[in-house]
């Protein structure tokens, strides 16, 4: 017997306010049923594993334990890095390279960390 990721959770503040900012980030909607006080939302992604979003009492205190890296899919790590700081995001820890590689460690508006990695294209222009 084996088993599948069926969600991956987060634990929220505010559960549509941050999956809406979720959404804008992987540019998927939120669940047509999904209204702002709602105690859980959902972002369904193409691959169908689903980020459902929950609201918790308390708030985030701890370094994650499990998080999320993000690959752009066009442009690069750097401007994709840009666009999430102009939505609400925050840089964590800044582990680029002087040659290019590396990942920045960033945190949603709630606080919970993510990394942005280099893109296919540029992972494949040093390989």
């Amino acid at each position: 017997m084996t088993s599948t990721i069926h969600n991956v959770t987060v634990d929220a503040r505010d559960s549509y306010e941050i999956a809406s900012w979720w959404g804008q980030v992987l540019g998927l909607p939120l669940d047509p049923e999904d209204n702002p006080g709602d105690p859980e939302c959902l972002i369904q992604l193409p691959s169908g594993i689903r980020y459902l979003f929950i609201n918790v009492p308390e708030g985030k205190e701890l370094k994650n334990r499990l998080h999320i890296d993000l690959q752009p899919t066009d442009g690069t790590r750097d401007e994709e890095v840009e666009r999430l700081l102009s939505i609400g995001a925050s840089v964590y820890e800044d582990h680029r390279k002087p040659d290019g590689t590396g990942w920045v460690t960033m945190r949603d508006p709630e606080g919970n960390e993510f990394c942005v990695e280099r893109s296919a294209a540029e992972r494949a222009a040093t390989s």
